[in-house]
C-alpha cells in the first residue's frame, strides 16, 4: 500500500511510512515531533483506507491517503481506486449510469415524474420570500424521462415564483417511472 500526502502544493507519493516522514520532516512550517511520527506510522500500518489529516497549525493541515497507486500519474487519473465492496456487488457509480442513458432512453407513453425543487413564498405575516422544499408529482405524456421533466418545470414555471430553484433532471432531486404506453 502506497502513501500520497499532501500540504498546500506540496505532493508526494511515497511507498512506506519512512519515506512519508522525510517528505514531512523537509517542510519545515509542519514541525514535525515523534507524536505524528507515531501517528503516521500507525495510519500505514493500519486496516484503515480512508483519508487521514492532521493539523499544523488553525485551519491548516495536511493529508495522507492510501492508495494502491504505483504512480503520482495513476494516482490522479484515479486508475487504483479500491473498492471496499464484497465481490459480486456493484459501485453505486455503475448502477448510476444506467439511470442516466434512461432519461434519454426514447419510449412514448406516460410517465410519472417526481420532482423536489426549492420553491419562493411569500410569508403573509412578514411580507417576506422564503425558499421551501416542495415535492410536485406529475404524470404526463413524454417521449423519454428528459422529456417529462421538460414538461413538469415548463409547467411549473408559469405558476411559480420565477426565483424558484429547479434540480437538475440528472440529479437526486428528480425521479421518473414509465408507466406504460398511451392508447
Amino acid at each position: 500500500m502506497n502513501l500520497y500526502l499532501r500540504y498546500f502544493d506540496r505532493e508526494t507519493l511515497v511507498y512506506n511510512a519512512d519515506e512519508a516522514i522525510d517528505f514531512l520532516c523537509s517542510i519545515p512550517e509542519i514541525g514535525m515531533n515523534p507524536s505524528i511520527e507515531a501517528d503516521v506510522r500507525e495510519y500505514a500500518a493500519s486496516d484503515v483506507y480512508y483519508p487521514k489529516r492532521y493539523k499544523v497549525r488553525p485551519r491548516v493541515y495536511f493529508i495522507i491517503i492510501k492508495t494502491e497507486a504505483a504512480t503520482m500519474l495513476d494516482f490522479k487519473q484515479k486508475k487504483a481506486l479500491r473498492s471496499n465492496l464484497p465481490t459480486g456487488q456493484t459501485d453505486h457509480r455503475d448502477a448510476a449510469v444506467p439511470a442516466l442513458s434512461r432519461l434519454n432512453e426514447e419510449r412514448q407513453g406516460w410517465y410519472e415524474g417526481v420532482l423536489d425543487f426549492k420553491r419562493v413564498v411569500m410569508i403573509p405575516a412578514t411580507g417576506k420570500h422564503e425558499y421551501r422544499d416542495t415535492r410536485f408529482v406529475a404524470r404526463c405524456k413524454a417521449v423519454s424521462g428528459q422529456d417529462c421533466y421538460n414538461r413538469i418545470v415548463e409547467h411549473l414555471r408559469d405558476r411559480v415564483d420565477g426565483r424558484s430553484q429547479f434540480p437538475s433532471a440528472k440529479g437526486k432531486n428528480f425521479k421518473f417511472k414509465y408507466l406504460g404506453m398511451w392508447k
